[in-house]
């Protein structure tokens, strides 16, 4: 019964959170990619997301992130979002448009990703959350050789 309380509780104060006019911070660490090419590396990705509930579950959502996979090579991001909040078990499902830039001390290249994902929210309290996240990062300019699947854990304060 004591959990079955607490579960309640839970769902009633994360409900407020996903309510229109709210703004939402997070920064997340991402990593392990699954590269099916030949390309194939660990990287860890840091990110900095910003959104805002424009209706009820729904946010638009801007992005920065930085990745650095290897010696002399630097890449950075810029994306925009949606993300859709499914109230009941704390499941979100989002879409990004995001362009890379790549940065390898002799030669710049650039690609375009199309990125769906699935996340959990998780309160850790009224306003502070933990994010994991599963994302399949599509190049839509060189799909064989820069697409990857992924791994992600964020902290994502609402206010």
């Amino acid at each position: 019964m004591l959990l079955g309380l607490l579960m309640a509780f839970v769902c009633l104060t994360a409900n407020a959170q996903f309510e229109a006019d709210k703004m939402y911070l997070n920064a997340s660490f991402s990593g392990l990619n699954l590269a099916y090419s030949k390309n194939t590396r660990f990287t860890a990705d840091i990110q900095a997301t910003a959104g805002y509930f424009f209706l009820d579950d729904w946010m638009v959502l801007g992005r920065v992130g930085y990745n650095h996979p290897g010696r002399k090579m630097d890449n950075f991001e810029l994306g925009v979002g949606s993300r859709y909040y499914i109230e009941q078990n704390g499941l979100s499902l989002g879409a990004f448009f995001s362009y890379e830039h790549v940065h390898n001390g002799v030669l710049n290249d650039d690609h375009c990703y199309f990125s769906p994902e699935i996340a959990y929210t998780f309160f850790l309290n009224r306003n502070l959350t933990l994010e994991p996240a599963i994302y399949y990062k599509m190049s839509l300019d060189n799909f064989s050789d820069a697409s990857t699947a992924g791994l992600k854990i964020g902290f994502g304060f609402y206010f």
